[in-house]
């Protein structure tokens, strides 16, 4: 507890707001280990830095770390599925849907912690579509962005973007959730481990290099030794993302040994002072300018409907004169009901401790499994 408090004294201290994480990527890339990583980097930190966990990933059966806030306490996605007859993916976007409902309790319970903690994390399903294309998803986005400073890391799989083909398809998808989103956004590539990153920042600084990758890939020429329709593509598209490498951070890191989450949360600290003098005025410009457009069709819808009422009621009365006399109200009669009394968002904080976190290498899905994962090396 000293710690955590020390941490907690050290946040209220510089007075800054907790950054929001939110990882986002392919099914395979490594976010849930990667948000495994970054818990036990944050906790061996001097003093540890414990951050609070959100999973939003209705459907996993198991996750190598202990949320704070768990989709699965509140919404049960196999009953989901069998309710409304939906198939896995329609199963999992319901259950967000569903669970979006309640997020002004999430929010309410991240604002508590506000003073506690540096860092606050969102692992998002697996199916990265549902989260960054879904209207659930844009409100968790918006809402969260709208409170705290907040960063986009999108997780690469490095191994399988060795592929020009594949490189570009993963920027491309980049590409679209930063201007979707318009976050600070981060490229993580993951698994170095396995493959270093080096090539993928040489193809996005050299444009030459690209090229030469691309018309040294097999595929790259047709039977008469012209370039093919996708390479003359990947070759123009290379070009419109030329701009969009520029002011983009990307850093290497393993999940599975640690290396370069050091680097990751340099960029993380980057994009709160981004965040905080580009995004942060767009933000409330925008809202200004919503609540603005909103009060006026308030007003208008207000105002018609005053009208109609009124028109209404001199017709009933000019034809039932008797009937409105015993139209009245009474106030005694009227009882307020409260709808948001319930609380269906468990905060797990209070029963285990913000102190843990698993061993990736050493989990076990359940108790009465054998397995045990094998070390690396």
């Amino acid at each position: 507890m000293a710690s955590a408090d020390a941490s907690g004294s050290a946040s209220m201290k510089d007075g800054k707001k907790p950054v929001t994480i939110i990882t986002i990527g392919m099914a395979g890339a490594g976010k849930s280990t990667f948000v495994q990583r970054m818990n036990s980097y944050l906790h061996s930190q001097q003093p540890p830095s414990p951050p609070y966990i959100v999973n939003l990933d209705p459907a996993v059966t198991y996750v190598p770390y202990e949320p704070n806030i768990d989709i699965r306490d509140t919404v049960n996605y196999q009953e989901v599925m069998k309710q409304y007859n939906l198939g896995p993916n329609g199963g999992i976007l319901t259950a967000l849907n569903l669970f979006t409902t309640k997020f002004d309790q999430v929010l309410s319970l991240i604002e508590q912690r506000a003073d506690s903690v540096d860092y606050v994390i969102l692992d998002t399903p697996g199916q990265i579509e549902i989260f960054t294309w879904s209207a659930s998803g844009a409100i968790i986005t918006d809402a969260v962005a709208s409170s705290l400073p907040t960063v986009v890391a999108y997780i690469i799989d490095t191994p399988r973007t060795t592929a020009p083909a594949t490189f570009m398809s993963n920027m491309l998808y980049a590409c679209s959730i930063l201007y979707k989103t318009k976050l600070p956004f981060i490229l993580v590539f993951n698994k170095t481990d396995v493959q270093p990153h080096d090539f993928a920042v040489e193809w996005m600084n050299d444009f030459e290099e690209f090229q030469s990758a691309l018309a040294s890939h097999s595929g790259a020429r047709d039977a008469e030794g012209e370039p093919t329709y996708m390479n003359s593509l990947m070759n123009s598209m290379s070009l419109v993302l030329d701009e969009f490498y520029k002011n983009l951070k990307a850093v290497g890191v393993s999940s599975v040994t640690g290396d370069g989450f050091k680097e990751f949360f340099e960029a993380v600290e980057a994009s709160r002072e981004e965040y905080e003098n580009d995004y942060l005025p767009e933000l409330q410009r925008a809202r200004e300018r919503r609540e603005k457009t909103l009060s006026q069709a308030k007003e208008k819808a207000k105002a018609d409907s005053m009208t109609r009422v009124m028109k209404d009621l001199a017709i009933d009365r000019e034809r039932n004169p008797a009937g409105a006399l015993a139209d009245r109200w009474d106030p005694e009669e009227e009882e307020e009901e409260d709808d948001d009394a319930d609380i269906d968002i468990i905060d797990r904080s209070e029963e285990r401790g913000p102190g843990e976190y698993i061993d990736v290498t050493r989990a076990r899905r359940h108790e009465s499994e054998n397995i045990n994962w094998p070390r690396p090396g």
